[in-house]
């Protein structure tokens, strides 16, 4: 099975947003050497806690200092922008580093609705045409708009030897099915959906040709030696998204002591509850038995993983304890 990376580039609270993207760096070249097949970093805007709304600057980076993963977007959040705008910049990635660009695509706003109107003008209208905006980000990627439209005379300057590959990520049935209409790769938000998941990547891989090597899994896990420090370092994530419902956690993700000295209601210790069951936490061994058990529930081949904790370090330490327990530097995709 093939592991990848989601970075949202979460602040530690006391961090500042240039410690999170530094460390979303040094992740990046950890994990490049641990074997990980894809890092993949995601878009927000104004979302307190959050440091990447511009993940092609990120990538430029990453690319730089790292050698064999694959990088990309988590998504490019499309009706916020221009098709050639973000062909062009993903097709200068692809050319910088041959070979190892994707290029992920959402249609969620990633921000506020004053966020998207000071983006995109008319953000739901742009919604309203996203499918639209995926054909036109497909045609300047490959060079093939129509011989009489207005677009067929434009290069998508520089043109790489190999082109960004495009993904449609969802959450949703929706999602899937434009992924069938438009024939293209599928990621599934498993740690962010209510929906039946493993249902909606099986529909896509009977409409789609090799759909279960053109589908992959997002899960949120963390990783520790002992399944009681596991446990430890998700409270901090648990409280910081409880925070988030409330309209607070803006200064980022809290410390394990913040989270142990919290008192949290009924109601709040009821959703942690809920989190417990739709995110991973255990020691390798622990871990890795329940990706297993994910993956044969999906029937995929690939499983990317969104680990955030208040302690970069810690979050290091995770992935570098699946990479162990998976072998993945035993063996290079």
């Amino acid at each position: 099975m093939k592991l990848s990376i989601l970075d949202q580039s979460p602040i530690s609270k006391g961090k500042t947003p240039k410690d999170a993207l530094e460390a979303t760096i040094e992740l990046a070249k950890l994990t490049d050497k641990l074997g990980y097949h894809r890092y993949w970093v995601a878009e927000h805007h104004d979302l307190g806690g959050l440091a990447s709304p511009a993940p092609d600057i990120l990538l430029g980076i990453i690319g730089s200092q790292t050698e064999q993963i694959r990088i990309g977007s988590g998504a490019v959040l499309l009706p916020n922008y221009s098709p050639f705008h973000i062909a062009e910049r993903y097709n200068e990635l692809a050319t910088l580093y041959p070979g190892r660009v994707d290029l992920g695509l959402g249609r969620a706003p990633g921000g506020s609705a004053e966020v998207s109107i000071a983006l995109a003008g008319n953000f739901l209208e742009k919604v309203r045409v996203y499918p639209k905006l995926v054909d036109e980000v497909i045609h300047f990627l490959q060079q093939d708009f129509p011989s009489d439209h207005m677009y067929s005379k434009i290069t998508v300057a520089p043109v790489p030897e190999t082109p960004p590959v495009p993904w449609l990520l969802g959450t949703s049935k929706r999602s899937a099915k434009l992924a069938i209409e438009k024939g293209l790769p599928f990621v599934f938000g498993h740690f962010m959906s209510n929906e039946n998941g493993p249902s909606i990547v099986s529909e896509y891989m009977k409409n789609v040709p090799n759909g279960k090597s053109n589908v992959f899994v997002t899960v949120s896990a963390i990783c520790a030696e002992t399944p009681e420090e596991a446990e430890e370092i998700a409270m901090s994530n648990y409280l910081w998204k409880i925070l988030q419902d409330k309209g607070e956690g803006k200064e980022g993700v809290p410390s394990i002591r913040e989270a142990k000295a919290y008192s949290y209601s009924p109601e709040e210790k009821e959703r942690i509850e809920k989190m417990k069951q739709s995110q991973i936490v255990g020691n390798p061994s622990q871990v890795r038995e329940q990706l297993k058990n994910i993956q044969s529930e999906y029937e995929v081949d690939e499983l990317m993983i969104v680990t955030i904790t208040h302690d970069y370090e810690a979050r290091k330490k995770s992935y570098q304890l699946l990479a162990e327990e998976f072998g993945l530097s035993t063996r290079r995709y």
